[in-house]
């Protein structure tokens, strides 16, 4: 039987044209049944999630689209219950990196077709907001911010520029860090950064938890103390290079829960810029959700 498909798209994705679009529906058509109708906004997602009910979502986008398609099913319910697969036309694809879905698009609707079912976890903080890949608080979500103006011209690049600019910029935050109840940060000391890591990478291919496994019900926790100027830079470097865990101003641990209180800080969940804020807090869910990934 033909495997049952509705794909949603972003317009604004960074790989997204329509003769691209038709070209890997075609694929997708030639041994699934398989319907795209327009989603232009993300509530446009929910609805269709709910019209077509009974078939599995394809994501056609980026890290953000496919965080918009999973925060949908989660609050519809059905995140267990319906397997997505994933066309990664985003610009930084970060996700689809790590976990080795092709970038090449037709090699990446054939994995639609026959890839398998991956059970993966997630991070879901206390209002239900939901991280598949990574979430950083600090410098780096400056860094986004200084970042999202330059994209259309810089695209990848667009990253290692904001943070450059954030990096020169940022004298930290007063923050208290802890990590399935462990005590990594006081709040006595200022902290450049956090990161709470399920997938690698950020950014388009910055390692911020390079020794990350999406799958053993455990998040990489990342604390930066590196806040003096030359510190700073020094960090966005080894950052760069995913080194930045050997140095002694850094902090890294593996936990099931975390929660960050103190100065009201900026964060950024799989690429999307969250306003600041004086509590974050995020719970990994094991095995919440399933991806048609490349057989291993």
């Amino acid at each position: 039987m033909a495997r049952r498909l509705v794909a949603i798209g972003n317009p604004a994705a960074g790989g997204d044209d329509d003769e691209t679009r038709q070209a890997v529906l075609r694929t997708l058509e030639s041994e699934a049944d398989i319907v795209a109708p327009a989603t232009a906004t993300p509530e446009d997602v929910g609805r269709v999630l709910a019209g077509y009910a009974d078939r599995d979502p394809v994501v056609m986008g980026g890290d953000g689209t496919l965080h918009t398609v999973l925060e949908a099913l989660l609050a519809r319910g059905e995140l267990a219950d319906r397997p997505v697969g994933l066309i990664p036309m985003g610009t930084g694809n970060d996700l689809a990196r790590f976990l080795g879905v092709p970038l090449d698009l037709g090699k990446a609707a054939l994995t639609v077709l026959h890839g398998t079912e991956r059970p993966l976890d997630l991070l879901v903080d206390d209002e239900g907001g939901i991280v598949m890949n990574a979430v950083h608080v600090g410098v780096g979500a400056l860094a986004s911010e200084q970042a999202a103006p330059l994209k259309p011209v810089l695209r990848r690049a667009a990253y290692a520029v904001g943070a450059l600019l954030a990096g020169a910029r940022s004298r930290g935050w007063q923050l208290r860090v802890r990590a399935d109840g462990v005590v990594v940060a006081s709040g006595r000391r200022r902290v450049l950064m956090v990161g709470v890591g399920n997938g690698a990478t950020i950014g388009g291919g910055t390692p911020l938890a390079p020794d990350a496994c999406p799958d053993d019900g455990l998040a990489d926790v990342i604390v930066s103390f590196a806040v003096s100027p030359w510190a700073r830079l020094a960090y966005g470097l080894r950052l760069r290079r995913g080194e930045h865990p050997e140095r002694g101003d850094v902090v890294t641990m593996r936990a099931g829960r975390v929660v960050i209180e103190g100065e009201p800080v900026p964060a950024n969940a799989d690429g999307e810029l969250l306003p600041a804020s004086p509590v974050w807090s995020w719970t990994v869910r094991p095995s919440a959700w399933r991806l048609i990934a490349p057989d291993e």
